[in-house]
């Protein structure tokens, strides 16, 4: 830039004008910096607190008199190969699974775990199973520990009191992913739709269900032990089978619903479902 004031007999403000230069910019002198001794003092630091990020190191460089801008700080840590490993999460990806058009019991069942806790503060879980066309709630099991044993035991259970479903929905959880479960399903001929991470709508019918249990039940009620969370969580299951209103049933219980749904689908009867009444 000098070379071309000089030659040409321009002045500094025609030039940056030309070269499309801000004249502080021309005009800046950079500062001379201590990179050397900022360096040691951050490697110090970070041998002793190694999983420290250049943020905090950056807070304790300050206490110690050394204040620079942080993207400064950020070059100087990148350039010493301080910076935290961090495992990347693996996340399971599925593909969206169509929703299916019910028309008949027992076409889908959905299963969800539900947490609550006891009055000693002991955890205790509940598997919820849903028979997604009725709206009847075949099962709850409760207990501290749920494995994907005892998971396959509660569905045969169910499928003895009512036949076994086509298809059933679950989330990505251990229990619904192990082999033991996976293994259960292709000897029975069940189809098993998992819903894909972190969409829990695409299982609505029985997170719906799991809202009202908690607010009619769970809230509702104190657990001294386990022995009588099983008991009265068993005594609000038959009541909602059997006396609660559901709005999306035309505000008849699920057992009224399936057996109007029975009569129609009979062989004597005309081979149709009946309408529904939704309440929003």
């Amino acid at each position: 830039m000098a070379f071309v004031v000089e030659k040409f007999q321009r002045s500094e403000r025609q030039v940056c004008k030309l070269l499309e230069v801000d004249r502080s910019s021309y005009r800046y002198e950079p500062r001379p910096r201590d990179d050397g001794r900022i360096r040691e003092e951050m490697v110090a630091l970070a041998k002793q607190k190694p999983r420290y990020g250049y943020r905090r190191l950056g807070v304790l460089l300050a206490r110690r008199g050394w204040k620079m801008n942080h993207k400064r700080l950020y070059r100087l840590y990148r350039e010493e190969h301080l910076a935290v490993r961090r495992l990347k999460r693996k996340r399971l990806v599925r593909p969206a699974m169509p929703v299916a058009e019910l028309t008949r019991a027992n076409q889908e069942w959905a299963m969800d775990f539900v947490m609550d806790g006891l009055a000693t503060g002991r955890a205790v879980r509940a598997l919820t199973v849903v028979d997604e066309y009725t709206r009847e709630c075949l099962a709850i099991e409760v207990d501290s520990c749920l494995s994907s044993r005892r998971v396959t035991r509660v569905l045969e259970w169910a499928i003895q009191q009512r036949g076994k479903p086509e298809a059933l929905r679950c989330d990505n959880g251990p229990e619904f992913t192990s082999r033991h479960f996976l293994a259960w399903c292709e000897e029975q001929q069940i189809r098993l739709i998992h819903i894909q991470p972190g969409r829990p709508m695409q299982n609505g019918r029985v997170e719906s269900f799991n809202g009202r249990l908690r607010d009619e039940c769970l809230n509702a009620n104190w657990f001294p032990t386990l022995g009588e969370a099983k008991r009265k969580i068993e005594q609000w299951r038959e009541e909602y089978n059997r006396e609660r209103p559901h709005s999306s049933l035309g505000y008849r219980t699920p057992e009224e619903f399936a057996r109007d749904a029975r009569f129609w689908d009979a062989p004597s009867g005309a081979s149709q479902t009946p309408c529904l009444a939704v309440v929003v």
